[in-house]
């Protein structure tokens, strides 16, 4: 009966248990589309800044629709300059989830989607951290031992990682060794990107944003991330070329275009999921991600599954199942609802009130 009561806690709805499973499978797909569109010498043929933006408009486009249908084009507009507040605050996540997006690109040419993700889950303690000052939630001595396991499960993928590339990839991909540390660097601003701009995007979602409908909420997120991408473009000097003839013509091609769809994807669920659930089980969805990715990548890319990286997928599900018998739950200014509203629960995403 615990057990049945720790699953009901993780999953308060059959839409929350979807959308948990949804996004494993959409970010587990992603990792191996951007490792299939890199050439042989580990670079792309297309500029990933313009694929970022164009994620960035299908995701605006998707959203808007959708409000537009359920309400009204004039309603948008009145809600966005009603709640111009609420827009400017998204800023802060639009630009670190630019930040981001980017940074996957850059990363995952120079690590394998398993090692990629492995050493994405750092995120787990810092989110953990931020989670506790922004809401005020303590969270217990088992969801912290859980945590640090999971950062452990990273560590021994981490050491083989660091001890292997410089002495057996030097002579094979001098630039990529040489600069390793560097690259690990790049993997810690990412963390940080997704820690923050996770937990901010959950506050802004529950407390400052809750009375918004989450739609209207994707649209100013959107719009902001569109802002940041063109500032991104000129900081690069391709703000005249992204969207010329030859850039387009190397974008739109099977695999890039499979990437822009899913990532389009990955977007709008991520939104759903802080929205349903929250930034702590979002990390852990993160992790659960690790044996779903070693297999893909084994059979699509021939990559082995190593002693390091089954002991650290080991211990990173150990700590996920210990996570899942005291999860954390969070839902911000919604856990003044009435419990016999509970019920409707399923219906969040439609019935938020818009201001």
């Amino acid at each position: 009966m615990s057990k049945l009561l720790n699953i009901a806690e993780l999953f308060p709805t059959r839409l929350s248990a979807f959308v948990f499973f949804a996004y494993i499978a959409l970010f587990v797909n992603q990792g191996i589309l951007v490792t299939a569109t890199k050439e042989a010498n580990a670079k792309y043929s297309y500029s990933t800044v313009t694929v970022v933006m164009l994620i960035e408009c299908i995701k605006l486009t998707i959203c808007s629709a959708v409000f537009i249908r359920e309400f009204s084009f004039m309603k948008l507009l009145s809600s966005i300059a009603s709640n111009s507040k609420v827009l400017m605050l998204y800023f802060v996540p639009a630009f670190l989830y630019s930040l981001y997006n980017n940074l996957t690109f850059i990363n995952l040419s120079v690590f394998d989607p398993t090692t990629y993700y492995l050493l994405m889950q750092i995120r787990v303690v810092i989110t953990g951290v931020v989670f506790q000052v922004l809401f005020k939630k303590q969270l217990s001595r088992k969801q912290w031992i859980s945590l640090i396991l999971l950062t452990i499960g990273c560590i021994v993928k981490q050491l083989h990682t660091t001890s292997s590339v410089p002495q057996d990839e030097t002579s094979q991909s001098s630039g990529a060794s040489s600069h390793i540390y560097f690259y690990f660097f790049l993997i810690l601003v990412q963390v940080f990107c997704s820690c923050f701009a996770g937990v901010y995007n959950e506050y802004l979602l529950k407390d400052v944003g809750a009375d918004v409908h989450l739609m209207l909420q994707n649209v100013f997120m959107y719009l902001d991330s569109i802002i940041c991408n063109f500032f991104v473009l000129l900081l690069n000097g391709e703000a005249q070329t992204a969207f010329s003839s030859d850039s387009l013509q190397s974008v739109f091609k099977p695999l890039v275009i499979a990437v822009m769809i899913n990532g389009s994807a990955c977007g709008i669920v991520t939104s759903v999921f802080l929205k349903n659930l929250n930034s702590i089980l979002k990390t852990f969805a993160g992790a659960l991600d690790l044996i779903f990715t070693a297999t893909m990548c084994w059979i699509v890319f021939g990559i082995p599954i190593d002693r390091y990286t089954v002991l650290s997928i080991a211990i990173v599900l150990y700590a996920t199942y210990l996570y899942s018998q005291n999860p954390v739950v969070n839902k911000g200014r919604l856990e003044t609802v009435a419990p016999e509203k509970g019920e409707d629960s399923e219906k969040l995403i439609s019935e938020n009130t818009i201001v």
